[in-house]
């Protein structure tokens, strides 16, 4: 099985100055980021066979991982949507 790279760059390249900006200037999105970028680390360390783990621990990762993909992706959204940044 090939383990696809879910950080939030690969995931919106298109949007890495935002990225960049708002984890300078927004503790919240620093937070949410570093939070986001330890629970993907944890799904490839299970997924990569590093160490076993249940099928429901793994799944409840992985939905956590996409609830914050969800609020930062909104937070990238507004910052790139803002008339003046």
């Amino acid at each position: 099985m090939s383990l696809e790279k879910h950080d939030l760059i690969h995931e919106f390249p298109e949007s890495k100055e935002a990225i960049h900006h708002l984890k300078t200037s927004n503790n919240h999105f620093a937070k949410l980021f570093e939070e986001y970028h330890e629970v993907d680390h944890a799904v490839h360390h299970f997924e990569g066979g590093a160490e076993n783990t249940s099928d429901e621990h793994l799944e409840d990762l992985k939905k956590q991982r996409l609830n914050l993909k969800d609020q930062l992706s909104g937070m990238i959204r507004e910052y790139e949507s803002a008339p003046e940044k």
